[in-house]
């Protein structure tokens, strides 16, 4: 495992039981999604699914963004929230 994915997975750890806002929650869950999976596929939810689409917005936020700065974006953040 590389020393960036090493690091993604400790920030994984430590933000599981850190208490944040719902921004700071689509922000992270964004930067997982494309650091794992790349740029988001398929359609954006519809109006009546609001989580689902604001999950989708968070992800496709990050379209084009690479896995590796991603990740570091991701770790920045928990850095940020979990001292």
């Amino acid at each position: 495992m590389s020393d960036l994915a090493q690091r993604f997975a400790e920030a994984q750890a430590r933000i599981k039981p850190v208490s944040v806002g719902t921004d700071v929650q689509l922000d992270l869950y964004g930067l997982f999604k494309q650091a794992t999976l790349g740029d988001v596929s398929g359609s954006r939810p519809g109006m009546l699914d609001v989580r689902g689409r604001a999950k989708y917005d968070a992800w496709a936020k990050r379209k084009g963004l690479s896995k590796d700065a991603a990740m570091e974006q991701y770790i920045a953040i928990v850095g940020e929230h979990a001292k």
